[in-house]
């Protein structure tokens, strides 16, 4: 059922002495995908994601089939249109598979939803409720850049494997984990000129702080640069940098995307991990396909990263990237693309104290992107 908005105004975050938002973190990202099933197995196997839930044709679902999987506090969802029509395959049509939700956990989906509204954003759909016999969900929807928006939803009162709406997903084939535990940030990918009002749009509308930025002075090689924002949520649980291109003698990676994504979206996934290292190893026994890293890269690793507790000799063997602020150090890697187009990967990072984004990685990192653009023809 709906539910009526209250007449009242909501104070606005200057009114407050409290953050006016409290996001308790990220409930599922959902993923639009050409083929739901073979996804499902593609994550399973070479991410190590468990089965949770499933809904389609057998629970009364006529336009889409969704599969749910979960490792650690990270919940996946792959839908799947069962027609060529409907928003689902035209997004897909145009995007080729990539994030369409980033769902927030929330205490209240319908203030959640009426406090954004009030602060400017754009409705994806208003507070509903969903009810079966696990309980209740509330959700909401806004949207944020390109096709990609937010969904608030609040599951105090539902003890189900996922949504009502869902049933148990069992099966036979659940290999073991990979480690991972939670997402660590979800980066998104715009337009040049747009950074800043999206930056804008999550501190007015969310209450995001911008808590660290690069220039193109920051993130550039010879060929390429970019600019980034890093935007938090109050408690940190949740931080979305925002990346736009910038002027260089090539195309970026951004510009990339742009092109074969074919506007803005979701770029990368960050995924923690406690042991970067096993599983590393773990992913690459599964077929999954990581960035190339210059084996010079880690001549100058132990004189500006010192004092790490991992072998550096492993690390190179692995291509995993090493830096540190001053809380101290992480580690972290990327996979290749995981669709066909050039589009959507996942970073894995593991944080030993350190608060920040791999700054002194971005030279090394970027001339790896560089190369496999050079390979694609597309740099």
């Amino acid at each position: 059922m709906n539910i009526t908005a209250p007449n009242q105004p909501l104070l606005l975050a200057e009114e407050t002495n409290k953050e006016f938002l409290p996001i308790k973190g990220t409930d599922y990202i959902e993923l639009y995908v050409g083929n739901a099933k073979q996804a499902a197995v593609f994550y399973k196997t070479c991410f190590g994601f468990q089965s949770v839930a499933y809904a389609g044709l057998e629970t009364g679902v006529r336009d889409r089939t969704s599969y749910v999987l979960r490792q650690g506090k990270i919940t996946l969802v792959l839908t799947t249109p069962l027609t060529s029509e409907g928003e689902i395959a035209e997004h897909i049509k145009k995007h080729g598979d990539g994030v369409k939700v980033i769902a927030f956990w929330v205490d209240d989906a319908e203030y959640s939803y009426l406090a954004t509204i009030e602060r400017g954003a754009a409705s994806h759909f208003g507070p509903i409720e969903e009810r079966d016999e696990n309980g209740s969900v509330i959700r909401s929807g806004i949207k944020t850049y390109g096709e990609t928006v937010h969904v608030f939803v609040d599951r105090k009162n539902y003890s189900g494997p996922f949504l009502p709406g869902f049933v148990e997903w069992k099966s036979e084939y659940n290999p073991l984990d990979m480690g991972f535990k939670y997402v660590d940030h979800c980066v998104g990918n715009v337009e040049l000129g747009q950074m800043n009002r999206w930056a804008k749009f999550y501190e007015d509308v969310l209450g995001f702080k911008n808590i660290i930025t690069f220039d193109d002075k920051d993130i550039s090689t010879e060929y390429t640069a970019l600019m980034s924002k890093v935007m938090s949520s109050g408690n940190g649980y949740i931080k979305f940098p925002i990346n736009e291109p910038a002027k260089g003698r090539k195309k970026s990676q951004i510009e990339e995307y742009l092109d074969f994504y074919e506007g803005p979206g979701c770029q990368h996934i960050a995924i923690a991990t406690d042991n970067i290292i096993e599983s590393v190893i773990a992913m690459r026994k599964n077929g999954v396909e990581f960035l190339y890293v210059p084996g010079t890269y880690y001549d100058t690793v132990q004189s500006r990263v010192p004092h790490i507790n991992e072998d550096i000799n492993m690390l190179k063997s692995l291509g995993i990237m090493v830096d540190r602020d001053e809380d101290g150090y992480l580690l972290q890697i990327f996979t290749r693309p995981v669709e066909d187009r050039p589009t959507l990967f996942f970073e894995i990072i593991q944080r030993v104290g350190a608060r920040s984004f791999g700054k002194g990685n971005f030279q090394a990192l970027f001339e790896s992107i560089e190369a496999e653009q050079a390979r694609r023809g597309t740099l």
